[in-house]
């Protein structure tokens, strides 16, 4: 892709993802997603009503009238953004492909974040850490995120949900809050999420495509993985083939929600079909 045709994107993205994020997430966004603490603010005159657990009482003997301390949330928060950039990403049928999809949530949460002051990070990740971009605030980095998100090129096409937890587990000391943005089209991550989501606040965002959920009656087909590069031609056609896809989606579907559930992770899915934004203000509600 030239650059000329990477910045239209960008400038396309960003004004439609910074619009959502001023006027429809900000104070969702806000309240879902709490500051690191309480952090003290002020001491007032005491008043009806106030918790007299938050009686200075320095101050009180000093003007015999009792003050209490006033706190404030402590916002600044730390969001790490995990991209799956493996083969499976390029795939879909609707009108726009998956990668497309995690692209624009991406820029949105990422936009949210730097309107609430919070530092925003991003790991590209496949079967391997592809790129690790440090944590930071301000629009001119969010823009390099976005032109990131559009022009990456990993080096592998697998997947490898549990060893991008660990990394961030090992790399990112101090608590964030982790939206990890993939199809989770991989097993085997429980144990690293229960322990980055100990450590961490991880939400997890799966995206994925319609022809994904059922396979359609058309003949001979010939099928290709993405990931491994491996094909081989199928009769969707078959009673018994098809069936037995839609038993695989079925399975992987309650596998994927029971992990979520045994690990505390608040998730929401999303269909490359579907208006990502409903699905997102389900999931701030949910949190709120």
């Amino acid at each position: 892709m030239e650059t000329t045709d990477i910045l239209k994107r960008v400038r396309k993205i960003e004004i439609k993802t910074r619009g959502l994020s001023s006027n429809i997430f900000a104070g969702e966004y806000h309240t879902a997603f709490k500051g690191r603490g309480m952090m003290f603010s002020e001491v007032r005159e005491y008043q009806f009503g106030d918790d007299i657990r938050n009686i200075d009482w320095n101050v009180t003997a000093r003007f015999n009238h009792p003050y209490v301390k006033v706190f404030e949330e402590e916002r600044e928060m730390t969001v790490m953004l995990l991209i799956d950039v493996s083969g499976s990403r390029e795939f879909g049928t609707t009108w726009r492909f998956k990668k497309n999809m995690i692209t624009e949530i991406a820029a949105v949460l990422a936009f949210s974040a730097i309107q609430n002051n919070d530092k925003t990070g991003v790991i590209f990740f496949s079967d391997r850490v592809e790129k690790f971009i440090p944590p930071k605030k301000g629009r001119k980095h969010i823009l390099h995120i976005i032109r990131e998100l559009i022009s990456f090129t990993p080096e592998e096409r697998n997947t490898d949900i549990a060893g991008v937890l660990k990394y961030l587990t090992n790399a990112i000391k101090k608590r964030c809050t982790t939206f990890v943005i993939s199809d989770f089209i991989d097993d085997k991550f429980e144990d690293a999420l229960k322990i980055a989501n100990q450590k961490h606040d991880v939400v997890a965002l799966r995206v994925y495509d319609p022809r994904e959920t059922v396979m359609p009656d058309v003949g001979f087909v010939q099928f290709k993985d993405a990931e491994t590069g491996e094909s081989q031609w199928i009769n969707t056609s078959s009673r018994k083939t098809r069936d037995a896809f839609n038993q695989w989606w079925t399975d992987n579907e309650k596998r994927i929600n029971t992990t979520f559930t045994k690990c505390g992770v608040d998730n929401v899915s999303v269909r490359t079909d579907e208006d990502y934004v409903k699905a997102l203000m389900s999931l701030f509600k949910k949190r709120i």
